[in-house]
């Protein structure tokens, strides 16, 4: 028997999202390396004094090698999942969008916050956005990621994140986070299918 090709078993992600994906990995990478924490990292003092780069920054960080491992490894299982809904350019502006939307909401509703950094929060907004997309195209499996996200951001907000987690990335793992990327990436989620719903609107009036 032959042996299956490598690209028969993985989804055809169309290559300027690989291409996203791998600029992605390499400035995470590159900023992990690089000494910047003091200039890049979320910090409520600095970003209060008028540091607002931080906000989007921030998310790009991260606190030891296997906190980046295993943040860029959730997202090319992200994106695998969820490539059909992307083109280069909306995954660009969504990841800024979503950035963004940590940044300030860690900052509004979390006062007691003071560091942060990471790329998780950003995951589960990605993770929310597709799983809202999926809903859209009548994917049954999309109710069912959106559900688990609901059950596993409830679970960490009531009872916390893994202590072993926390032991390997040599940090509290900040769940609020999580909570805050989850609700951000839903709402980009809805606000898409609003933009597309008019945009057909349009089309057909």
């Amino acid at each position: 028997m032959s042996p299956i090709p490598l690209s028969n078993l993985l989804p055809s992600i169309d290559k300027q999202l690989v291409i996203v994906g791998v600029l992605l990995s390499t400035l995470c990478a590159a900023l992990y390396l690089l000494p910047l924490d003091s200039l890049l990292n979320w910090q409520r003092s600095q970003i209060g004094a008028g540091e607002y780069w931080r906000l989007i920054s921030g998310n790009l960080l991260h606190t030891n090698h296997w906190h980046l491992l295993m943040n860029l490894a959730g997202f090319w299982v992200i994106l695998s999942l969820h490539h059909f809904h992307y083109r280069a350019g909306g995954l660009i502006w969504l990841l800024l969008l979503l950035c963004f939307g940590e940044g300030i909401g860690l900052y509004l509703f979390y006062p007691s916050l003071h560091a942060y950094v990471g790329l998780s929060g950003i995951l589960h907004g990605l993770f929310a956005f597709g799983a809202v997309l999926d809903i859209k195209r009548g994917l049954k499996s999309g109710w069912l990621l959106l559900i688990g996200l609901c059950l596993k951001v409830g679970y960490e907000q009531m009872y916390g994140a893994s202590s072993d987690v926390a032991s390997l990335i040599g940090a509290r793992v900040a769940t609020e986070s999580h909570l805050v990327g989850a609700l951000v990436g839903t709402a980009l989620g809805l606000a898409c299918l609003q933009l597309l719903q008019l945009k057909q609107a349009k089309i057909s009036g």
